[in-house]
């Protein structure tokens, strides 16, 4: 499989959209004064204590206090609390753990009005951006991600990423991090570090304590609310994340981004380096690669598949309903087989929707009923084959009953939304249409002012091609009109990109005739 990145930079946002074999899954944007990002390590202070809820409300500097939950403290909350109050105190004179007493882990069942107090400072990591009326989700078990590697402070153990499943290949990175992990510190093994050697995880693992003596050294002088630790850019951690030996091409149109991604695939992948590249092109970056196209057509209520069928989309309260519609298209010699067709398409659809628009929550997808039980679990399978390359968490159901199947998926930011209506150019929005407004007249008024001024100049008239067409329909059409009435022939083409009521002219070096 094919992935490319192209990367949209402006002077407000980053956007930068995934390719998978040419199509559009995923689209993230960024603003370039974002107060933070999910990753960001804070010193905060507890500002309300809800027993009811077992959570507590903490400022971290945001315009809603951010929430953090019992569950979301992790056992080795204590040990981070005396870490936090002795490094701000002056009392530890390193960020190592090797001589620091581990104090006892928290219950899993306890309350949290018996492990936090009310003003109490706090160090903390996002969990979850803000989504709706929510503030951000945070989380006490702190864990500093590298491309090979995790650091998680406080901890002991050795997890392996459970896409590596030679076992082979497990045991010789469990004993390699075994000889070079730093004492009361744990380590997550993720599935890049398949094949590395020593030398690439122990260079990374040296970089990963850094940031953690980076922290140490700011709670000695930070007042909360304080960001203590940011999170790499987007672009950088998406490809920290998914970067592999079938991502073929990543392009940039800022220099500056372009200098970024160099140096950073520079440091962890230097034989990628080659495949980024700059954008030249006075075409904008997402049209030269057919992204805007591809967004238009995928957002909204609707997404029409090549078939004919079609999904539609609703967003509630509680969670996300996804229908299948057959469509006009569908076979009906073997409703049973058609059924299966519109079903598996619309499966592998939807496990590009989710990904496309963040889609979180709960999410029920009413299929196409289908009577035979083969059937059913040949979609169900197929489904979690189409979103293996899901990188949130996710979990499938197989189908109800009633035909309709469940899935949970992680939530960590707001779901994507892009509004792809426009306004008609003709009435503005209001329905109402003056006739004495519409195109033909604009552009025989345009016309006659130019053969006025330019009497010999060859005009070319570019419009809508709905427009195009309405003009040459009919023996006596427009365009021979014209050529009756002026005695000069006036060709007509056709630009996709016009809106309905956009047309220019153009002389006979292909030079815009401009009126102001």
């Amino acid at each position: 499989m094919d992935k490319e990145l192209i990367i949209n930079s402006s002077p407000t946002e980053v956007e930068i959209a995934l390719l998978e074999d040419n199509r559009l899954v995923e689209i993230h944007r960024q603003k370039t004064n974002s107060n933070f990002t999910v990753g960001d390590i804070f010193l905060g202070t507890v500002k309300k204590l809800m027993p009811g809820l077992n959570a507590a409300f903490v400022d971290i500097g945001h315009r809603k206090d951010a929430f953090l939950h019992y569950t979301d403290l992790g056992p080795q909350l204590k040990s981070l609390l005396k870490f936090t109050k002795e490094s701000m105190s002056g009392k530890l004179n390193t960020h190592r753990l090797d001589n620091f007493d581990l104090e006892k882990d928290i219950v899993k069942t306890g309350k949290i009005d018996q492990v936090l107090d009310k003003k109490q400072p706090i160090l903390i990591q996002v969990l979850k951006e803000p989504i709706s009326t929510k503030g951000p989700r945070l989380s006490c078990e702190l864990t500093i991600p590298g491309r090979y590697l995790v650091l998680t402070p406080f901890q002991s153990g050795i997890n392996i990423s459970k896409k590596l499943s030679n076992p082979d290949e497990r045991k010789r990175l469990k004993l390699l991090i075994e000889s070079i992990k730093p004492r009361k510190f744990g380590i997550i093994v993720r599935t890049a570090a398949e094949g590395k050697k020593v030398a690439d995880l122990h260079e990374e693992l040296r970089s990963l304590e850094n940031k953690w003596a980076t922290i140490y050294k700011e709670l000695q002088t930070a007042q909360p609310p304080a960001k203590l630790l940011s999170e790499i850019d987007k672009t950088t951690s998406i490809l920290r994340d998914i970067l592999n030996d079938s991502f073929n091409k990543v392009v940039v149109n800022d220099p500056e981004v372009y200098k970024g991604v160099k140096n950073y695939l520079g440091s962890v992948a230097p034989q990628k380096v080659k495949i980024v590249s700059l954008h030249k092109s006075k075409k904008p970056i997402f049209e030269a690669y057919g992204i805007t196209r591809q967004i238009k057509a995928s957002f909204g209520k609707t997404a029409t598949m090549s078939s004919g069928a079609y999904l539609v989309l609703e967003h509630t309260e509680a969670m996300h309903v996804i229908d299948v519609n057959s469509g006009p298209k569908m076979q009906r010699k073997n409703q049973e087989e058609a059924s299966l067709t519109v079903n598996l398409e619309s499966a592998k659809e939807i496990a590009r929707q989710l990904r496309l628009r963040d889609l979180g929550g709960i999410i029920l997808i009413d299929f196409i009923d289908m009577r035979k039980a083969p059937h059913r679990q040949m979609l169900f399978n197929s489904m979690k084959e189409y979103m293996k390359n899901d990188r949130a968490q996710h979990t499938i159901l197989p189908l109800s009953k009633f035909g309709l199947m469940q899935i949970t998926r992680q939530r960590a930011r707001p779901e994507v939304k892009i509004d792809t209506s426009e306004v008609c150019h003709t009435c503005n929005g209001s329905g109402k249409v003056n006739p004495t407004s519409l195109i033909t007249d604009d552009i025989e008024r345009d016309m006659r002012y130019i053969l006025n001024s330019r009497p010999k100049s060859k005009l070319v008239l570019t419009t809508h091609p709905y427009v195009e067409a309405f003009l040459k329909k009919g023996f006596m059409n427009f365009q021979k009109r014209w050529f009756l009435k002026h005695n000069k022939w006036i060709k007509i083409n056709n630009n996709a990109d016009f809106s309905l009521n956009e047309f220019k002219f153009y002389d006979s070096q292909n030079d815009e005739i401009r009126l102001n």
